[in-house]
């Protein structure tokens, strides 16, 4: 298990070490690792260099660090995507080769605000659908999701509608077009995390996302808390 030396930093052939066992099941997603003082010893570097190549690995996801308990590996997401694709969760659930399944916690047709006329830049309407809901991966808890939309896109919305809010708006003639996405990274929750079993130490991704039609009306909003050990986005950037 000893690293064998070449011509790049040894942090970075750590990382590829680790890695490869990672992937070759050496080691298993929850599985805690050899102490630092065992694990420099096996691969026969210092525990300064394997510290530098655990910083790293944290960084990107790969392991935890629990303070005073260990490190972890961690879960590889079950469900990766590009960030610059627009599909719905159910649909991004079921790209993952698992059941798209819902649990309704709420669903309400509320009083529309002055903030809600100015979001969805239309004057005056009344009724605004708000539905709370979390999104489960066979059986399994992964995102939590609020979604607002104003109830003369959907008039025949009906609560604890089980199908995708997109498919929804199609049946009455509205395609989703694109969505204007900001993305926050937030630690433990005190309501959602709770709600998504999640472990004090798993973080949560955050999407808020207004949804927009082929004429630019804005339809639906959005706010998403997918849980960052089962969900992986990335985004394709060119240079221009």
């Amino acid at each position: 298990m000893v690293i064998k030396a070449d011509h790049r930093p040894l942090y970075l052939q750590v990382i590829d070490k680790l890695k490869n066992d990672i992937e070759t099941g050496a080691y298993e997603a929850g599985e805690r690792l050899p102490s630092e003082f065992e694990l420099s010893k096996q691969l026969g570097i210092s525990r300064a260099t394997l510290r530098e190549a655990l910083r790293i690995l944290e960084d990107e996801g790969v392991i935890m660090r629990r303070h005073g308990v260990g490190t972890f590996i961690c879960s590889k997401p079950l469900f990766s995507s590009g960030i610059e694709e627009l599909f719905s969760i159910t649909e991004m659930i079921r790209r993952g080769n698992q059941k798209p399944g819902t649990i309704f916690l709420s669903s309400n047709i509320v009083e529309a605000t002055s903030d809600d006329w100015e979001k969805f830049q239309i004057e005056n309407f009344d009724d605004l659908i708000v539905v709370e809901r979390v999104r489960t991966a066979d059986e399994e808890p992964v995102v939590y999701c609020l979604d607002k939309i104003p109830k003369q896109y959907l008039p025949n919305y009906s609560s604890h509608d089980a199908q995708s809010i997109f498919d929804s708006l199609e049946k009455e003639g509205t395609t989703i077009s694109y969505a204007l996405t900001q993305i926050e990274p937030i630690g433990y929750h005190e309501k959602v995390s709770e709600i998504l079993h999640c472990e004090p130490e798993t973080s949560l991704l955050v999407l808020k996302q207004m949804h927009y039609d082929d004429r630019e009306r804005p339809i639906l909003y959005s706010i998403n808390y997918f849980r960052s050990d089962k969900f992986k986005f990335h985004v394709l950037r060119k240079r221009v």
